[in-house]
């Protein structure tokens, strides 16, 4: 596993194509583009073709920092992010390496939409100083586990990238040290709450009424009405 050090100098030359986790440490580079991943490897579920390391970065048992850069492709100026947390050791082979755990779908944050200055890639950092366990989840000291972080394009696609970690009791001094150098929010990457409008619910044939109609049929409608509501990243540290 890279040392964040090295993640921050590998990335600044990259990170206008990929996502990078910075903190607490990133399972490989997989910024690679050849003939066996000719679309890029990091479109590869579940951590972006790269199999589980054994050089795992030890992370608190009650939750801690996540930080990544996002990266974004040209043309895409927003972007959804997940983090999910995978279980244990083992996972799928593919008579090649493990890419494990086999279950990665247990949600640490709900879901939030990052927001560019333009359509233009650029580089930044977005960081969450304390991301909690995934609900009804308890874990021990020397469990191991994989931190998955998951981008979604507005297109649909989604960029996977992941860090295995063993998890320690707070203040273990094996722990990575969360300062302002590694976990920083960059000015120029905004973020959302991401909103649902219900349109029809379970149940019904129909959009009831006019108003609901409208979005159905109007896709400039819909996407007008379906409403985030931008977070100064100040607040969001204040609220974390």
């Amino acid at each position: 596993m890279l040392p964040s050090t090295l993640v921050a100098i590998a990335s600044a030359a990259v990170a206008s194509a990929h996502t990078v986790i910075s903190y607490p440490g990133w399972r490989g580079n997989n910024l690679v583009t050849n003939s066996t991943f000719p679309f890029g490897m990091q479109w590869m579920y579940p951590c972006g073709g790269m199999p589980t390391t054994t050089n795992r970065t030890f992370w608190p048992t009650v939750g801690g920092a996540v930080a990544f850069q996002p990266g974004w492709f040209q043309g895409h100026a927003t972007a959804f992010v997940y983090i999910n947390l995978g279980l244990g050791n083992e996972g799928p082979d593919d008579a090649r390496h493990l890419h494990g755990p086999p279950n990665m779908s247990n949600p640490m944050i709900s879901p939030l939409q990052l927001l560019g200055p333009s359509k233009a890639p650029f580089p930044g950092t977005f960081c969450l100083p304390q991301v909690p366990l995934p609900v009804n989840t308890t874990v021990k000291a020397g469990d191991n586990a994989t931190i998955q972080v998951v981008e979604l394009a507005v297109h649909g696609a989604a960029l996977y990238s992941c860090v295995d970690i063993t998890f320690a009791d707070p203040g273990d001094p094996r722990i990575p040290h969360v300062n302002e150098t590694n976990c920083f929010n960059s000015s120029d990457i905004g973020v959302a709450d991401i909103y649902t409008l219900t349109l029809r619910a379970p149940g019904q044939s129909s959009v009831e009424s006019g108003a609901r109609r409208t979005l159905a049929l109007d896709g400039n409608a819909a996407v007008a009405y379906l409403g985030y509501l931008p977070v100064v990243l100040g607040g969001l540290w204040a609220l974390l």
